[in-house]
């Protein structure tokens, strides 16, 4: 099976799986079976937010691990950082998610960082002009060009927004001034009906906190309508872990 890992929007971009697996073999170790990886991967996502200044919230847990992997999941369903606004929309209302959801949501983008491959064309060819993005304000085009010129490795990575390793409302005050670093983040301040959240969200922190939480729980609640299992171990489903089990050269 060829997971999401591997998906366009996602392969050498996740990182740091190594992570869940500690804590799926700690929690293992005192009580097998019973908290799930896809739990784990959520509350995983809350702390991060909660130690880089973000708010806190109560995650509902439940969920099951699914059963198989397939990379269309993540190509079909993962927005690409070409997007525009009016695609994402659509996308997200797909999932019963109103744009107030998108705009809050896009606000993780707070943290972290995204590749040069992400960017490129926003810097040479937007929309097949031969030319960069308009939106992108001058002085931070020349600052993304010395970071990925054309003969870039394209998995040199940028900042999302100019507080990266602090979730706070800075991500919102970059587009209002063209120094969004995907296009699927300017395109929330160029779009009109997306443009009065990020200007709502630029303004009060608590605002923003308060709808990224409920869009956060909304997000949790999606369900696959698939069946599912408490893995054991995060990276296959038990009955493939039972035949590797099977197979390791202890057990001939």
């Amino acid at each position: 099976m060829i997971g999401e890992k591997l998906g366009l929007s996602n392969i050498n971009s996740l990182r740091s799986f190594e992570v869940l697996d500690e804590a799926k073999a700690a929690l293992e170790a005192v009580c097998p079976g019973v908290v799930s990886c896809a739990d784990i991967v959520i509350m995983a996502a809350r702390d991060a937010v909660v130690l880089t200044g973000g708010p806190n919230w109560e995650v509902k847990l439940g969920r099951l691990d699914s059963l198989t992997a397939r990379i269309e999941d993540s190509d079909n369903i993962m927005p690409s950082p070409r997007a525009n606004a009016s695609y994402l929309i659509d996308l997200f209302s797909k999932f019963n998610l109103s744009v107030k959801d998108l705009v809050a949501l896009s606000g993780s983008h707070s943290i972290g960082k995204g590749r040069c491959f992400s960017i490129m064309f926003r810097l040479y060819n937007q929309s097949g002009t031969g030319r960069p993005d308009p939106a992108i304000e001058p002085r931070f085009r020349e600052k993304l060009d010395k970071l990925c010129p054309l003969n870039v490795d394209q998995n040199v990575t940028g900042d999302l927004d100019a507080t990266p390793e602090v979730f706070d409302n800075q991500y919102f005050k970059d587009l209002a001034s063209g120094r969004g670093f995907l296009n699927s983040d300017q395109t929330l301040y160029t779009f009109p009906q997306t443009r009065p959240y990020v200007m709502l969200f630029k303004d009060d922190q608590k605002l923003f906190f308060d709808a990224f939480v409920e869009g956060m729980i909304k997000m949790g609640d999606l369900q696959s309508g698939r069946p599912g299992e408490i893995r054991r171990n995060c990276r296959v489903v038990n009955s493939r872990l039972v035949n590797i089990l099977l197979e390791s050269p202890r057990n001939r």
